[in-house]
């Protein structure tokens, strides 16, 4: 599903957004004031989410009783395409987009995410598990 241009823009401009202006549109995207004390980077995520959210659709109901149940539940073991990874790793931050036919990290295609795990750690190790998809 291709990103509307309007939309494109407007995620695009978000990090260059003062604090204020963050302030200002969470507060219009979600009908009330943001949370104290998060960052402009969080402000900005979170806006772009509810943005998106807007437009694509949100959680599918699993994921978002898995996020709000105080038991946890299964995890998808599988990532659909479309989805966007992001993992930390020695202090930076990884994304990885799903495709059906592979993923991206990069700018680079890869078959699977075991691949691009090791391009990040140098280690064999598994793509789902390091992404937290699976249990280690």
């Amino acid at each position: 599903m291709k990103t509307p241009p309007d939309l494109q823009a407007q995620l695009e401009a978000l990090p260059s957004l003062s604090r204020v202006e963050l302030l200002e549109r969470f507060d219009k995207e979600y009908g009330r004031p943001a949370p104290p004390r998060l960052s402009n980077k969080i402000l900005a995520l979170a806006v772009a989410y509810r943005m998106q959210e807007k437009v694509f659709g949100g959680l599918k109901p699993e994921i978002r009783r898995f996020l709000l149940s105080e038991k946890p539940i299964a995890m998808p073991t599988k990532a659909a395409p479309g989805t966007i990874l992001i993992r930390e790793w020695q202090g930076r931050e990884h994304t990885v987009m799903v495709f059906p036919d592979g993923v991206e990290y990069g700018g680079e295609r890869y078959r699977s995410l075991t691949d691009v795990a090791y391009r990040i750690t140098g280690q064999k190790r598994s793509g789902p598990a390091f992404f937290g998809l699976k249990k280690p």
